[in-house]
């Protein structure tokens, strides 16, 4: 299976190159400037010359604070350019799998989150990806929207890496504890696509197979606990922990607002295509040790 995704050097695509061998499936990466989603002209032919066998839209504007300062780019890469991936996959009658966000939902009253649930970004980001699953929608039927969460791995900018960073010269970090979600593994959410694109193709009429669906890791946390997890896990490689101080989301004013709450209901994607993400506190130390690497050992000495 040929699955050509948007982005070369995200988490998701990551994850995908790094199991692409074990899952048996060819993963071609298009960034720019073969894809470049500002531009939306480059988006259907270089889909389209590469001759995928699924189609997954990975690449986005992810910046959540810059964003509300540069919401034209956000839309139109998070929204816009989400649209064209989509004509493009039409063109072609192959199946599309879009990644979107909890952060389309508020977070207020509403968790654990199901798809049928309503919707209330309260982000420039969360309205832009929101934009995005309508676009998607409006094309045709033949997608999956995968919702995910707060994801982390050994690749890219994630909350696993910041407090690594941090905790190289700091005895103890201030983390927002009023904020709850699911942490997902970036190669568990690899493996969900996979799962899901090879189904999508078995069953091309199965119309319980497309739609919106949400996954992430098993366990809800908030992000001071999650910290505490992470640095439970790198004192057991290096013998370095920081203290964690749980703050309020009031002491952190950040230009864009969080929902307080997205947990996310899986209950859908594990009924429809039997898989099931691990719990995110057991590949959690493996990922942290890969963060971690030999040679920066020596760099948490104090």
């Amino acid at each position: 299976m040929r699955i050509a995704v948007t982005g070369q050097t995200g988490q998701l695509v990551s994850c995908l190159r790094e199991g692409a061998a074990q899952w048996g499936v060819e993963i071609m990466s298009l960034g720019r400037p073969a894809v470049d989603l500002t531009r939306l002209e480059t988006i259907g032919p270089a889909l389209i010359a590469v001759r995928p066998d699924v189609i997954v839209s990975a690449a986005a504007y992810t910046a959540v604070d810059r964003a509300e300062g540069d919401a034209v780019t956000a839309f139109r890469v998070n929204g816009d350019a989400a649209g064209e991936i989509a004509r493009a996959a039409k063109a072609m009658g192959v199946p599309l799998i879009h990644i979107s966000t909890d952060y389309v939902f508020d977070g207020i009253g509403g968790a654990p989150y199901a798809e049928t649930a309503e919707t209330g970004p309260v982000s420039v980001y969360g309205r832009s990806k929101r934009a995005g699953e309508k676009a998607v929608q409006a094309v045709g039927n033949n997608h999956v929207i995968l919702r995910t969460s707060w994801i982390f791995s050994a690749y890219g900018a994630n909350f696993v890496r910041t407090m690594l960073m941090l905790a190289r010269d700091r005895d103890e970090v201030r983390v927002v504890a009023d904020q709850h979600g699911c942490p997902t593994n970036g190669m568990d959410i690899a493996a969900a696509v996979v799962t899901v694109a090879h189904q999508m193709l078995e069953h091309r009429d199965d119309y319980d197979r497309r739609g919106i669906f949400h996954f992430c890791g098993a366990g809800a946390t908030d992000w001071a606990s999650f910290a505490d997890a992470v640095f439970d896990a790198q004192a057991e490689f290096i013998g370095v922990r920081p203290r964690v101080v749980r703050i309020a989301t009031t002491d952190y004013p950040t230009a864009a607002v969080r929902p307080p709450d997205s947990r996310l209901d899986t209950t859908l994607i594990e009924r429809t295509f039997g898989f099931r993400a691990p719990a995110w506190r057991d590949s959690l130390p493996d990922v942290v040790k890969q963060l971690l690497g030999e040679d920066m050992r020596g760099t948490y000495g104090r």
